[in-house]
């Protein structure tokens, strides 16, 4: 795994890992709010799919070892094109695979952007609004704090600013390539009508699974990692 730095348009310094395998096809993970590439779970999944495909995981801005203050999905789509165009550079394929508000800036890039091959959005969210995030509950606080990381958690910076955001559900049916939408029905922090509401709006070939004991985002890798893993690889192949 080599770890590399890019710059933004708007002079941003975004960190990756970078799991070359000599591949033809990689897939860019985009972490959701207060997760990293360096997360113990993004590590895993990420070593994990680099048995079958090159990896690209990264930190956006505001977040683990990239520079800047995150924006809830304002501006970090440059940071998406940015990790995109650099893998035109080196692959034939990519495949965009996103957590949370991850998956929402894997859904609003594949919409402007015909650049993709294929898109995995796992607890995107419709708009961000509309989020639930009802972190006192049980399900919410329970699962954070197993995923707790002192390190992680002091390398969040969010931005104070209000900044207008594009919403996932405006867009969705400008995608044209594959899209695979995953959503876990006890979700306490984007409910999954939210992603289920991206699929049916969605024009593409798609597919929506629920997985019906599953909470939000990267917990459903935690949880049952080798459905998680195989519903996604039998999507990319």
């Amino acid at each position: 795994m080599k770890k590399l730095c890019l710059k933004t348009d708007d002079n941003i310094r975004l960190a990756l890992n970078w799991y070359s395998n000599l591949c033809d096809e990689v897939t860019i993970i985009i972490p959701g709010w207060f997760m990293t590439k360096d997360s113990r779970v993004f590590l895993q999944l990420s070593e994990k799919l680099s048995q079958y495909t090159d990896v690209i995981c990264m930190d956006c801005r505001g977040h683990g070892k990239s520079s800047g203050f995150y924006t809830f999905t304002a501006k970090e789509t440059i940071d998406v094109k940015t990790v995109m165009d650099f893998a035109h550079k080196h692959y034939k394929k990519i495949h965009l695979m996103g957590f949370s508000l991850g998956g929402g800036l894997a859904v609003i890039h594949a919409a402007q952007n015909q650049d993709v091959d294929k898109v995995i959005a796992i607890s995107a969210h419709n708009n961000f609004s509309k989020i639930e995030n009802k972190m006192w509950k049980t399900d919410a606080w329970r699962e954070t704090f197993k995923k707790f990381e002192l390190k992680r958690c002091l390398s969040v910076r969010p931005s104070i600013h209000i900044h207008k955001k594009i919403a996932p559900i405006d867009v969705v049916d400008k995608i044209t390539v594959p899209t695979l939408f995953i959503a876990g029905a006890k979700d306490p922090t984007v409910y999954p009508w939210h992603t289920k509401s991206l699929y049916e709006k969605a024009t593409c070939r798609k597919h929506f699974e629920l997985f019906k004991n599953g909470i939000h985002a990267e917990d459903l890798f935690l949880h049952e990692p080798e459905r998680f893993l195989k519903l996604c690889l039998d999507w990319l192949d």
